[in-house]
């Protein structure tokens, strides 16, 4: 027992034990890889979730069957690859980009992964285009990863539009570590940590940057 306590706190996660266990277990294809080297190769933020929360967002997707998947942040469209690979037979995902040059990115990576019918890239802000998508649900699955002071209001419309049992999924969900500022943007993130818990059962996995887990109460 003195032992284990001598190793709370403790991280064991190296460089190199990370990068040994992402080959092992996430290994990537030319397409995969070729979305998620676009962002330093066309300048564009390198922010997309990283190879083993790609992977987790897919795997908890086969987990439900999900067919009906919304994407808040398409990027360079690697996240939406790894989602669109694992959607039950004839799904669809629909993911939200506000930089128009990302959008045109994302599509082209998304076709070379052979995905063009199944990802709908949508250019917009993603608050003025979330009540037209409505109809298309309920959804299986919502995962933001836009704008961090809107958190709360894409949360709001989430517990709206996905189904009982179905999932809510948002990056960053620590905040950059800046979770408990006295800012706008840490109070609207904040609200929405609190106020998922009243739709859906919550847990925020400790990845690098915080990943959100809800499931929908019924």
């Amino acid at each position: 027992m003195a032992d284990q306590d001598s190793r709370k706190g403790v991280s064991y996660v190296t460089p190199e034990v990370l990068a040994w266990i992402e080959r092992v277990h996430v290994p990537h294809d030319p397409a995969s890889m070729r979305a998620f080297e676009s962002p330093e190769r066309e300048g564009m933020p390198a922010i997309q979730v990283g190879a083993s929360e790609g992977k987790t967002l897919a795997l908890l997707l086969r987990l439900v069957a999900a067919r009906k998947v919304v994407e808040l942040g398409t990027l360079a469209g690697y996240s939406a690859i790894q989602m669109g690979r694992a959607l039950a037979k004839g799904g669809q995902l629909w993911t939200v980009e506000l930089e128009p040059r990302h959008a045109a990115v994302a599509r082209a990576n998304i076709e070379a992964a052979g995905l063009g019918a199944v990802v709908t890239v949508i250019e917009g802000r993603a608050l003025d285009v979330l009540e037209g998508l409505a109809s298309k649900g309920p959804f299986d699955a919502i995962f933001i990863d836009a704008d961090k002071g809107s958190y709360d209001r894409y949360g709001r419309w989430a517990a709206r539009a996905i189904r009982p049992g179905g999932l809510l999924l948002a990056d960053n969900a620590y905040y950059f570590g800046d979770l408990l500022a006295d800012t706008a943007e840490a109070a609207a993130m904040r609200r929405f940590h609190e106020e998922s818990r009243e739709h859906f059962e919550t847990v925020c996995i400790p990845t690098p940057e915080g990943l959100l887990l809800g499931i929908r109460k019924g």
